[in-house]
Parts: structure tokens; sequence; C-alpha cells
């Protein structure tokens, strides 16, 4: 039957350990100075995971940014549990993500 095609192997369950995209996007990201680096605007997936993480740069309050694709290992992700806050840095001085290669959307 139908049914028993939608629920043998559809479905599976989410680990509270496993990260959502919607818990990062509009994290900020600070280096270990803790200069604002960025904000996490998206996350690139591939067929194997995280591609990159697409990080705004450059702007003030959200205004200016233009956006650069961040390799993932590049950036570290945690979860402070004590805040229950999100947290992202990266191994960088303010300047070189400006610099870099500016990511567009496609289309």
């Amino acid at each position: 039957s139908r049914q028993a095609d939608l629920t043998a192997g559809a479905f599976t369950t989410v680990p509270a350990s496993d990260r959502m995209s919607s818990s990062v996007v509009g994290v900020e990201v600070y280096n270990k100075d803790f200069q604002d680096i960025g904000t996490i605007k998206d996350v690139a997936y591939s067929g194997t995971g995280i591609k990159a993480y697409i990080v705004g740069v450059g702007g003030f309050l959200g205004m200016g940014d233009h956006y650069v694709a961040v390799n993932p290992s590049a950036v570290h992700v945690t979860y402070d549990t004590s805040a229950k806050d999100w947290r992202a840095t990266m191994n960088a001085t303010a300047d070189p993500p400006k610099a870099a290669p500016e990511f567009k959307y496609p289309g």
C-alpha cells in the first residue's frame, strides 16, 4: 500500500546534538581576539554534507554586506549550553574575509 511505502524508511529521528541550519543562520562569527568577522547568512550543502558557510562581511548593521563562501573546516560552530546560545569562531583577522572573492547566488 502507499501508506506502507511512505513509512518504510522514509522517516528518521534527529538527535538533539545535530546542528540545524536554522540554528546557525544569523550567528555572528568572531576571531580569537573577539573581532566581528561577519554573520552566517546561509549554509551551502552538497551530497556529502556542508560545502560552505555563506558569511556576510564588510557591512554595518546588515547594510553593505557582501557574501563570501567559507570552508566549513575554517569555521568552528559550537553550542554554549550555559548561555543556551550558538557561537562561531574563525581563525582570521577582520580584513581577509572582506578581501575574499565575493559569493553571488546563482540566477
